[in-house]
């Protein structure tokens, strides 16, 4: 599976660029869209999902072009929106079967057969009878999952998967997308760092419109190489020392505050060097405004 842009970009009205032209090109495997919310993932994935037209360029999917051959991208698409509207008075059962005649397995024998086999990938057999209206947040979640993958595609799409879910459900829809790679190509978008950190091997980082980085993971890490350090500081000098460096993480200890931190050498004089983490290279790759929505992400806050 490849998927190649060539010059894509969305433009709105007022002159408002939500993409800039994006040229990069992907094979199987997860790959990682990381970058803040309005960063203009989502009308990226749009695009490439056939549901929003591009200003300008267009995308390949396996040689099929995303703007004159939508149907055919569609049969080999699966595609899981961050808003994703369900049939709160049907049975996970019921929903998934109508969905999965509105991708075309219109043989009912097949169509059973796939979705007693997606369901338990999904971990939802035991809940086919539940109305969905009465899911939690994060088993809704699995079950757009399920309707993305029930007709076998070879890209899947998912716009953040895991935005509003607890840890636990978190950690196991991050699972379930590591299990479902393999010969098929799998683009994440996430704001959540930890989504990517240890299922992505390439990254596509974007901000304001703009991929500013792609390349493997270990790649964007070797940018921040030697500008990651720690140390501890009393609790009245936390301010001033943030005014100074990129702070990343801050822990209470008996001796005063433990900081995690990215800088160059020249400010980091007496702290002690560290391996850097994917959330380093990220914060270090956007700027500093990007370590508060870091923390935030990983305390699990809005």
């Amino acid at each position: 599976m490849q998927l190649q842009t060539i010059h894509l970009t969305k433009t709105y009205p007022g002159g408002v660029q939500a993409v800039q032209p994006v040229n990069v090109s992907f094979g199987s495997g997860i790959v990682g869209l990381l970058g803040p919310n309005g960063a203009g993932k989502t009308t990226m994935m749009r695009m490439l999902a056939t549901l929003t037209e591009p200003t300008d360029g267009t995308a390949l999917v396996d040689g099929l072009d995303i703007r004159y051959q939508k149907a055919d991208v569609r049969r080999i698409l699966g595609y899981l929106p961050q808003e994703f509207g369900l049939y709160p008075s049907l049975s996970v059962w019921e929903c998934l079967d109508y969905l999965g005649i509105l991708a075309g397995l219109s043989r009912a024998r097949d169509r059973k057969e796939r979705m007693e086999r997606t369901l338990d990938r999904v971990n939802l057999t035991e809940l086919r009878h539940r109305k969905v209206g009465a899911l939690s947040g994060g088993m809704k979640r699995r079950l757009g999952i399920a309707q993305a993958i029930l007709h076998e595609p070879r890209l899947l799409i998912f716009d953040e998967p895991t935005a509003g879910l607890d840890p636990e459900e978190r950690i196991r829809i991050r699972n379930l997308l590591a299990e479902l790679a393999g010969d098929r190509l799998i683009l994440l978008s996430t704001h959540i760092v930890a989504d990517i950190a240890s299922s992505a091997r390439v990254l596509a980082v974007m901000r304001r419109g703009e991929i500013i980085f792609t390349g493997e993971t270990q790649e964007l890490l070797e940018r921040v190489r030697g500008r990651c350090w720690q140390c501890v500081v009393p609790e009245g000098e936390l301010q001033a020392l943030s005014t100074r460096v990129t702070v990343i993480e801050v822990q209470r200890e008996a001796t005063g505050m433990l900081v995690r931190l990215v800088a160059d050498p020249d400010a980091a004089a007496g702290m002690s060097p560290r391996e850097p983490s994917l959330e380093d290279a990220y914060v270090w790759t956007m700027g500093p405004d990007a370590a508060a929505a870091v923390a935030r992400d990983r305390n699990g806050d809005p």
